[in-house]
């Protein structure tokens, strides 16, 4: 072991000494802690290890593409389930699912829609958008499929430009390059908080405060946002945030969220409608009447039957992380990220890495090629060895992808490197 992750593991960040063990608390029904431990559990990691489903053969290191469900959260998703169907009712728990998250999100309940997934929030969005002919929008090169692809289309349909930036090395180069991308045609910036192909964390923040200053809408797809990093809408400043709960916050597959901010919701236009989307309406053979009185708030971008299992999921998982502590997951991720950094740096210039060095432009992904190599193949060979990775064809970068999460140890990590040694030798 190098000098350089010694000191990662054994001081630079000085968590462990804060995480100190205690007994594995129980969970009551509504999948809170019992006793003392209500708001707040110390919990080991390796004790919250125990909380989920996981193997120790393989090992998985993909949160990236979807994140294991704990069993307080599993508990809940199951409870649910067989609720419905011994009661034959069916509907119920979004109320919950949208409190807990403008919880998680600091945001207003009325600012969030319930999805199933990113790709769903985000087609809300690019269709509802209101833009003409010529009108610019602004993506990366570095887009997963569920945000440039609607935008793709809706450049056809309606002759719209697409620029595409590349990302830099740093953030304060990257937001140097979209200010400069933006002319007098710019309406729209559609960029990823967090890339899935090389796993950078961009300067949101900044990104959406020039938006404003120069009015232009900001659309972030926000995949690998929610469950990552601690966030905070509002603070932002973005126009519409669309996120899933299966990923980083370890939620049951086949949810998300869509956040438009209170003020553009009158920009935002409805096209899908249904049941509780509209206040009033009627169709009569008389007088035919369609009422365009939509429910208040950001409801009315989502309708019709729903699933109490997967809504009650999200509570659960929501209270998971808070009981954990979103500032404790967040240090818990970057510590992970950084000792696998460290330990891949230590192969020299036989690896090139996607994802930057910058601390501020990472957290919970790593990719990287060995140049020379079939990645593709070492992929291979990683899942044969017992590691569960992802590998990247997009935007041409041929890499490798590891996303660590709180289930993850150096011990793993360890294990991944001394493999990748002897498989890219």
């Amino acid at each position: 072991m190098t000098d350089r992750r010694s000191f990662i593991r054994n001081g630079s960040a000085g968590l462990l000494a804060l995480f100190l063990p205690q007994t594995r608390a129980d969970w009551d029904d509504s999948c809170k802690f019992k006793g003392p431990d209500t708001d707040r559990s110390e919990r080991s990691w390796k004790q919250i290890r125990r909380e989920f489903p996981l193997q120790k053969d393989p090992v998985f290191m993909n949160n990236g593409t979807m994140g294991p469900s704990p069993k307080p959260v599993i508990d809940a998703f199951h409870d649910a389930v067989m609720y419905t169907n011994v009661s034959a009712k069916y509907g119920g728990g979004e109320k919950e699912a949208v409190s807990a998250l403008s919880t998680l999100l600091h945001c207003d309940e009325e600012e969030l829609a319930l999805t199933h997934n990113v790709t769903e929030g985000i087609n809300t969005a690019v269709w509802g958008i209101p833009l003409k002919a010529g009108d610019e929008v602004i993506l990366t090169d570095q887009e997963h499929v569920g945000n440039g692809l609607p935008w793709v289309y809706r450049a056809k349909k309606d002759r719209l430009q697409i620029k595409a930036i590349s990302l830099g090395k740093t953030a304060e180069e990257t937001l140097d390059l979209l200010k400069a991308a933006v002319g007098p045609k710019t309406k729209v910036i559609a960029v990823p908080h967090i890339p899935c192909t090389n796993g950078q964390v961009l300067p949101i923040k900044d990104i959406c405060t020039f938006a404003r200053e120069k009015g232009i809408y900001s659309l972030i797809d926000g995949a690998h946002g929610t469950g990552m990093m601690q966030l905070n809408l509002h603070d932002m400043g973005c126009d519409v945030y669309a996120s899933c709960c299966h990923k980083w916050l370890l939620a049951p597959k086949g949810t998300g969220y869509v956040y438009v901010r209170k003020e553009f919701q009158e920009t935002l236009e409805t096209l899908y409608v249904g049941g509780h989307t509209g206040l009033k309406w009627s169709v009569h053979k008389d007088h035919p009447f369609v009422a365009d009185e939509f429910t208040h708030g950001a409801h009315k971008y989502y309708y019709g039957t729903q699933s109490r299992a997967l809504y009650m999921g999200i509570e659960a998982a929501v209270k998971y992380h808070l009981s954990i502590g979103p500032e404790r997951i967040e240090a818990r991720i970057r510590e992970l990220n950084q000792y696998l950094y460290s330990g891949l740096q230590d192969f020299g210039d036989r690896i090139e890495f996607m994802t930057p060095e910058e601390a501020i432009s990472r957290c919970g992904v790593v990719s990287f090629r060995f140049p020379g190599k079939d990645n593709a193949e070492l992929k291979k060979a990683l899942g044969k060895s017992g590691f569960i990775v992802r590998y990247v064809p997009e935007s041409d970068l041929n890499c490798m992808r590891v996303s660590t999460h709180i289930y993850n140890s150096e011990d793993e990590i360890d294990t991944l490197l001394s493999t990748l040694k002897r498989l890219a030798s």
